[in-house]
């Protein structure tokens, strides 16, 4: 493998960067492309009606490229402006929370980041870790100096994850495959090959002021269909999940809607 572009939602200040990085470089050369700040709830956002500015800075040792766009931009400008030659593979994570089930994933800025690897026919991995507790306790704790462990333990976990899903083919398979890894998982964790959870959400915003909204999601789901088998499902078990993401639908559309749809 030639080289491996890393890129992120949760900027230069993630506390996963340079472990997962480090960790990645023994499967290949890892070039990093991140957004400059923190960049969740973007999905495949693109920028175009302003310029993207890039700068090489350094993480803890490690050599990394920041963009002030989206995650997409990152991995537009590592596969189309930043290098001479594509990369063969995009990782991207691994990002605070999980993303799973269809809002989630479609909103996620990691996995928009992934996707955006598929348009331009570059296999892609997304990793994101959580727990199933209350949101804001985890979330400090795992950006904590007390939480360094853990993420060196994560780390090495989701390059051997990722490796163990390069080795089966099932990069080239699927359009994306988002791995969700339960932030206690150790390498005896169960792991499941898992469908998206049709869960969505309902408000995402609190008045704060006249005319003013700010995001102020709550962390609940809202079910369409049960979730036996689902990523979401797995987390509630406390198993990693495996979601291979395919981009057409068409295949799973039954042949009395065709009937009804399709003349000519």
């Amino acid at each position: 493998m030639s080289w491996i572009l890393l890129t992120n939602d949760d900027g230069p200040d993630s506390p996963a960067l340079a472990p997962f990085a480090k960790a990645l470089a023994g499967l290949s050369e890892i070039r990093v492309v991140i957004p400059r700040e923190e960049r969740s709830w973007v999905a495949k956002a693109i920028t175009r009606f302003e310029p993207v500015f890039v700068e090489k800075v350094e993480r803890d040792g490690v050599e990394v490229w920041l963009c002030s766009g989206y995650p997409a931009d990152g991995v537009q400008l590592g596969l189309h402006g930043l290098f001479d030659d594509p990369p063969e593979l995009v990782i991207s994570g691994i990002n605070l929370g999980f993303n799973h089930g269809v809002g989630y994933i479609m909103s996620s800025g990691t996995v928009g980041a992934a996707v955006e690897a598929w348009v331009s026919g570059v296999p892609s991995l997304a990793f994101s870790t959580g727990a199933m507790t209350e949101w804001d306790a985890w979330r400090t704790f795992a950006r904590s100096p007390d939480a360094s462990p853990d993420w060196l333990r994560l780390s090495d976990l989701c390059a051997a994850l990722a490796k163990r899903l390069i080795d089966s083919g099932l990069v080239r398979l699927a359009d994306v495959v988002s791995v969700n890894v339960p932030f206690d998982a150790t390498t005896d964790t169960p792991v499941r090959v898992t469908t998206i959870a049709r869960v969505g959400y309902d408000r995402l915003f609190r008045q704060d002021g006249p005319g003013r909204f700010v995001h102020a999601f709550g962390g609940g789901f809202r079910e369409f269909d049960a979730l036996e088998g689902s990523d979401i499902d797995a987390a509630h078990r406390g198993w990693i999940s495996v979601t291979p993401i395919r981009m057409p639908a068409a295949a799973t559309v039954p042949e009395r809607i065709r009937a009804l749809l399709e003349r000519g």
